[in-house]
């Protein structure tokens, strides 16, 4: 049975994507099937690890990405995957990787029965680990760890790169080269064959905003910046978030979801993020170079990493003048992916490289957002003028569709404390 008219337009425009733009969704053909490559990203329920872990022990996870036909969502968020350990190999010596294998195969969706699949595991979010083509998930050695030190770079951090690189010593001990996954890694399935689900579930947020919301957000975009910049006016990230709702609300928004805050860079969090880079180990509140929109740094920052510095999600927010109809507060932000590090340095800062690809870290906010359960309603919409490529302000490329994603908080989020 069909979804009404009202909402066929969103699914249809979600449809069209391939997981990668479309409000955090991932493709799937108006028949109800989920073609060979559609991706499935999933979430661990329980850890992993090659230290504590033992062959065929089954392992869980969950949805967290809707994925959408016509007729309305065909996997929705919490649906369960189930899996086996088939490849569990701790690493012998210093010069041997450690490998897993985790083989999922089946797929539980709410009122459905259980629905079998072939697939394979294609990456681990923001890992160390480089996962194989066939799915296997190979550790890192110790001496590729150490590369992370990068002790050229800080002699660019100026007073407190100095101040860094006297403890550098101290900080690169003997490395972790297990695989150790917790309970909350994200994680993607790519199908080797076709998935066919025989009837739609329900979605978990709007599909579509309020034509009074919509008309608050064209208006605030009819003047708004398209990109922030540097504190020298060099363009910067383009702008493709708008978030409705307080700071709280936003602050516990992303808490619900696994972001966390970005400190401020300082002698404290800067020793963090040179130890994060001396062992090639995680730092979920690292700080993110500052830019500027409205002539001020960014009001909010939020970041979520893994098991390395290298690699993380993270976004800046900045409240703007504009208001909706009832009064609630519409910001403006911009989020990329960071997929390693940048030799240049920008003020002093240790830099990232970016995935090229802003739509798919765009669909990534989104989704996370929604599973965290603070979702009212979400919709792409089109902004004047819209950006399609460009350079970031270290340099790095990007490409975008051009349309920005609208994020409608729910009013009963839990404040972030």
């Amino acid at each position: 049975m069909g979804i009404p008219s009202a909402l066929r337009i969103g699914f249809a425009a979600l449809a069209l994507t391939c997981g990668l733009a479309g409000s955090g969704y991932s493709q799937a053909s108006p028949a109800g099937t989920l073609s060979t490559g559609s991706r499935l990203y999933v979430r661990l329920d329980a850890e992993v690890s090659t230290k504590t872990s033992h062959l065929n022990q089954a392992v869980t996870a969950r949805i967290v990405r809707q994925a959408v036909c016509e007729q309305g969502v065909l996997v929705p968020i919490g649906a369960e995957v189930d899996g086996i350990i088939v490849k569990l190999i701790p690493a012998s010596d210093p010069s041997d990787h450690a490998r897993m294998l985790i083989r999922f195969g089946s797929l539980a969706i709410p009122t459905h029965a259980s629905i079998d699949f072939t697939g394979r595991l294609v990456e681990v979010e923001n890992a160390r680990e480089t996962v194989l083509q066939d799915g296997t998930i190979q550790g890192i050695l110790e001496k590729d760890a150490l590369v992370g030190r990068m002790d050229g770079m800080l002699d660019k951090m100026g007073a407190v790169g100095g101040d860094m690189e006297k403890v550098t010593d101290k900080t690169a001990g003997k490395i972790d080269t297990s695989i150790d996954y917790a309970a909350g890694t994200d994680m993607i399935l790519s199908l080797d064959q076709p998935l066919v689900i025989d009837s739609t579930s329900p979605p978990a947020a709007a599909m579509q905003i309020s034509p009074a919301l919509d008309d608050a957000v064209q208006k605030m975009l009819a003047d708004a910046p398209n990109r922030a910049e540097s504190k020298t006016k060099k363009p910067g990230d383009p702008l493709n978030l708008i978030i409705i709702g307080d700071a709280d609300q936003i602050s516990g928004a992303f808490k619900q979801a696994g972001w966390s805050p970005a400190k401020k860079l300082r002698v404290g969090s800067a020793y963090g993020t040179v130890r994060a880079l001396a062992d090639d180990g995680g730092y979920g509140e690292a700080p993110v170079s500052q830019l500027y929109l409205f002539d001020r740094v960014e009001d909010l920052a939020f970041e979520k990493m893994l098991n390395t510095f290298r690699k993380r999600h993270h976004l800046r927010l900045w409240r703007t003048t504009a208001t909706t109809a009832d009064g609630r507060e519409i910001w403006l932000g911009a989020t990329t992916h960071d997929i390693g590090i940048d030799e240049s340095v920008v003020h002093h800062e240790i830099s990232h490289a970016i995935d090229p690809d802003l739509d798919a870290e765009r669909a990534k906010v989104g989704a996370d957002l929604m599973v965290g359960g603070a979702v009212a309603a979400e919709q792409l919409v089109t902004r004047p003028n819209p950006l399609s490529t460009g350079l970031t302000a270290t340099g790095g490329t990007w490409k975008t569709d051009g349309q920005m994603q609208v994020i409608e908080l729910k009013t009963s989020v839990i404040a972030s404390k």
